[in-house]
């Protein structure tokens, strides 16, 4: 349809869809601003990985088998802080698992820890219990876990595994894979390592985990 077509037998028609499509590029060019702005704000804020602490571990119970096959059994809380520090950036923590690992090998189920959102510079902390009953050690653990046994001093590694999400304004990132490792040496053969609470023992430990992200 020609101009002229259009001038003298559709017109209306014609300047509906020019209008149709100024906005339809005003909202392009707007959405593709904001999306510009959004990315140089993320690039120039570069969010810092949050820092995981782990406060303390309360052992309740810790058993070990070392007759074949050799096991761990045991009870423990733990506390762990979690600083965010950025200054413009918040952190969303979905699906946040937690568990004790010796020498590699789970040896308590996964705790899961509660969706949370952490605000500039905040500092959340979590205290979940952490269970394991009779967890086989794979057989070239068994005779390390007997002399740890019997020096009285094992080397745990508290496991935070999760998902986090940025946000920046009212702009929320895609999922990112957050693992922490936090390094737990219990020595519940020396009480004065410890911090007796009726059969439970406390230690504290106030020390950085390795984060990745």
């Amino acid at each position: 349809m020609t101009v002229k077509d259009c001038d003298h037998h559709h017109h209306h028609d014609c300047e509906r869809r020019r209008l149709f499509r100024r906005i339809a590029c005003t909202i392009f060019t707007v959405v593709l601003l904001i999306g510009l702005v959004i990315f140089l704000i993320w690039a120039i804020l570069r969010p810092s990985k949050p820092r995981l602490i782990l406060q303390d571990v309360t052992v309740f119970s810790l058993n070990i088998s070392s007759m074949p096959p050799a096991a761990i059994s045991t009870t423990m809380q733990i506390t762990i802080s979690s600083h965010n520090p950025n200054t413009r950036i918040g952190v969303y923590y979905q699906l946040m698992d937690v568990y004790a690992a010796y020498r590699g090998q789970q040896v308590t189920l996964p705790t899961l820890l509660p969706p949370t959102y952490q605000g500039h510079n905040d500092v959340t902390v979590w205290s979940p219990f952490l269970y394991g009953e009779a967890v086989p050690v794979a057989p070239e653990f068994a005779e390390a876990l007997n002399q740890d046994n019997n020096v009285g001093a094992m080397l745990f590694n508290i496991k935070v595994n999760g998902q986090v999400r940025w946000k920046v304004g009212s702009w929320i990132s895609g999922r990112y894979r957050l693992n922490a490792n936090c390094p737990a040496y219990i020595k519940f053969g020396d009480p004065k390592h410890g911090i007796a609470f009726g059969p439970a023992m406390k230690f504290q430990f106030v020390q950085g985990c390795y984060v990745d992200i």
